[in-house]
């Protein structure tokens, strides 16, 4: 471990004056590149499959922390992006209504947890934040290195996705737990021996992390034997289906639902507060609350309505006891 190795210390006193200074101070971590956790990560799964020798399927589940605060990526990756070419983030969305319209746990969010920025500070934690998915990146092609090394390439699913985003500056935020998109929104990536030689798809109709399952387990050739409410992406991969498929998301006791084109937000008490436009892209993107927008009235009640369904359908499959 690291106390063993004389590194414990040195990484608290670190961690603690992070945040003791301010929660988004951007240096290479005080662990060498070897220590690493998302490296030791990795490397863990690496031996694992390096040495599994049962005679059955196996199942390998790598959860790296990171990305994620601090922003602390060690060298070389912490300086092998610069900061000036990262994009620019998300400014707060435009609120014409803001004094009118009901309030929700994204306006506490922002009052109360936004952090001070200071010039320069989302730039560099954009490039130190890339500079850790490389990491990461490194390690995950070490470990599909080993897994072609086994001669399972062709035999094996491999899905990738992430339980949240960071906002790294985005709406003046850092963190995660409200719907704006850079916490809402994260990767969701399946290859299986198919798709890596038939080009891919990209499916554009909105899905959820629950959906990895019953994907999973359509993938492997067996059945669900139990009520639940998420969906295998396979058929929609294979057919452009699900054109009408929306998803949602909780928080606070509130929803969130998107259908890919505009994105809703809802209070404790049932009320919209925020509506936003997806479907474009640059900087019209989720830029102005449409929520008392007269011409957006069609699209937030047809939102709400989706929302009331979903949530009404999923109550009504779970199981009783």
């Amino acid at each position: 471990g690291w106390e063993a190795r004389g590194l414990w210390d040195a990484y608290k006193a670190d961690f603690a004056d992070r945040f003791a200074t301010k929660p988004h101070v951007v240096r290479p971590s005080a662990l060498p590149l070897e220590e690493y956790a998302d490296v030791y990560v990795g490397q863990q799964a690496k031996h694992y499959l390096e040495r599994y020798d049962l005679n059955q399927p196996w199942c390998c589940w790598v959860s790296f922390g990171g990305p994620h605060e601090p922003w602390d990526a060690p060298e070389p990756y912490a300086s092998m992006y610069d900061p000036a070419a990262m994009p620019q983030p998300l400014p707060v969305p435009e609120d014409p209504d803001e004094d009118k319209r009901p309030k929700g746990w994204l306006d506490y969010f922002r009052t109360n947890r936004a952090p001070i920025l200071e010039p320069g500070d989302q730039a560099s934690m954009r490039a130190n934040y890339a500079g850790n998915v490389t990491l990461i990146d490194d390690q995950i092609g070490e470990i599909l290195d080993v897994i072609d090394a086994r001669g399972e390439m062709d035999n094996t699913v491999i899905a990738f996705t992430s339980d949240h985003g960071e906002m790294n500056g985005d709406c003046d935020l850092i963190y995660k737990n409200q719907f704006m998109n850079g916490a809402a929104r994260v990767p969701l990536l399946f290859r299986t021996p198919e798709t890596a030689t038939n080009g891919g798809h990209v499916l554009d109709t909105p899905a959820e992390n629950a959906d990895i399952g019953p994907t999973l387990i359509e993938l492997a050739g067996a059945e669900l034997e139990y009520s639940q409410f998420a969906r295998s992406l396979v058929s929609a991969w294979d057919s452009d289906a699900w054109t009408d498929r929306v998803a949602i998301s909780e928080i606070q006791g509130e929803f969130m639902v998107t259908d890919g084109s505009h994105k809703l937000m809802v209070n404790r008490e049932g009320q919209p507060y925020y509506l936003l436009n997806q479907a474009v892209n640059g900087s019209g993107f989720e830029a102005v609350n449409l929520v008392h927008d007269n011409g957006s009235k069609p699209t937030l009640q047809d939102l709400q309505q989706q929302l009331l369904e979903r949530i009404s359908t999923s109550q009504l499959q779970a199981p009783w006891y």
